[in-house]
């Protein structure tokens, strides 16, 4: 899943070398914090934020089907 994040979130960044996925369980549930470059967080959160929504849609379900649970938290300092 990690993998999967990097390459749909790179594809979308001005700086890709700064992309970070970083998973962290809680509860149960493994939650991936994703951290970009100065900028770029607007790029992943999207329009009334409906990339950010569809790529944790598409992770979500690919976690169902391994049998996890997964969601994603956007990282900003």
């Amino acid at each position: 899943m990690k993998e999967f994040l990097e390459f749909v979130v790179k594809g979308l960044v001005d700086h890709p070398e700064e992309v970070t996925v970083t998973p962290v369980d809680r509860n149960g549930m493994t939650v991936y914090e994703l951290g970009v470059g100065e900028g770029d967080a607007g790029k992943v959160i999207g329009r009334r934020g409906t990339t950010i929504q569809t790529i944790r849609s598409l992770l979500q379900v690919g976690a169902q089907k391994k049998g996890q649970r997964c969601t994603l938290d956007l990282v900003e300092d």
